[in-house]
């Protein structure tokens, strides 16, 4: 059938207006393909329609699918928190196989859309953070056990354990509480050196007792005698000796621990990390913290 195609409907002949030359000056003859030319605008047709579709996946329809696969990451893992008993199943050690591997997992899927780069040198960094999970192999879940062990729930109990960072040290504060009427805190004073865009150093420094307060109101009948007896005692005691009880009792470490990690995920709201045999540890902000750097899209345009 190709071959059977006539001359003229391969070659079209287009005159030139005869006012535009002299009426002595011979046709104008331009030669051209349809089928090539036609061929010619469908590519472009086809690559000016995939320049098109990469600009809208690449542009503000990307970054909105992103933020909320990464928002819905977030409420994902706070709710398997929730599911698995909160902070005070995880530090008596009621959480069951099954919610730490969920837990875990939504970890994981959180982790690969971390937008830190460089977060060991990030501004979200600093501030006041809760610890919502650790697991085997944290020095704190290792700490609360030892509580645990030695002391009843009915006796002792940890409420809540949170991190301030700023300009370079970590004050890792756990809020104890006695006979459920006397709360005191413990913090662990560390030095954080950077060792590169993710990786992080911790030393610790010295560790304090702090003063105990104690709830008149929540205090047993039968310790409130030895509660005033031991006020007497304490007020009878040498001036330096009772400012260093109202005070707390420092303990020096000098540095005679150090453990390495890793910070995996950093945003306004999350911080992950993980040790050196891969344990994850999860804080939350308590704090507003500093204002994302690039502003969100808040509302979808198609």
């Amino acid at each position: 059938m190709s071959t059977s195609i006539s001359t003229q409907g391969l070659l079209s002949m287009h005159t030139a207006r005869m006012s535009s030359y002299p009426s002595s000056a011979a046709p104008l003859f331009f030669l051209e393909n349809p089928v090539r030319n036609g061929a010619i605008r469908k590519r472009k047709l086809s690559r000016k329609c995939r320049a098109m579709v990469q600009e809208t996946v690449q542009g503000p329809s990307a970054t909105y699918a992103r933020q909320m696969e990464t928002l819905s990451a977030k409420e994902s893992l706070l709710l398997a928190f929730k599911d698995a008993g909160g902070f005070e199943a995880l530090v008596t050690g009621k959480t069951t196989s099954d919610q730490q591997i969920d837990v875990n997992e939504r970890i994981v899927s959180l982790e690969r859309l971390n937008p830190t780069p460089r977060p060991t040198t990030s501004p979200f960094l600093e501030g006041n953070w809760n610890f919502e999970w650790f697991r085997s192999g944290s020095p704190w879940l290792l700490a609360a056990r030892i509580l645990f062990e030695r002391f009843p729930p009915t006796l002792a109990s940890l409420s809540s354990l949170d991190a301030v960072i700023k300009d370079g040290y970590a004050n890792i504060s756990a809020s104890l509480k006695f006979l459920n009427s006397i709360e005191s805190r413990f913090v662990v004073s560390t030095r954080l050196t950077v060792e590169g865009p993710l990786r992080m150093k911790e030393e610790y420094v010295e560790g304090m007792f702090g003063s105990p307060k104690v709830n008149e109101e929540t205090m047993p009948e039968q310790l409130r005698g030895a509660l005033v007896q031991a006020t007497n005692t304490l007020q009878q005691l040498p001036v330096p000796i009772r400012d260093a009880v109202a005070n707390g009792f420092k303990i020096p470490l000098g540095g005679t621990f150090s453990r390495l990690f890793m910070i995996s995920y950093l945003d306004e709201e999350i911080l992950i990390i993980r040790d050196t045999a891969g344990v994850p540890e999860v804080l939350t902000r308590l704090d507003p913290g500093p204002l994302p750097l690039v502003e969100p899209i808040t509302e979808y345009e198609s």
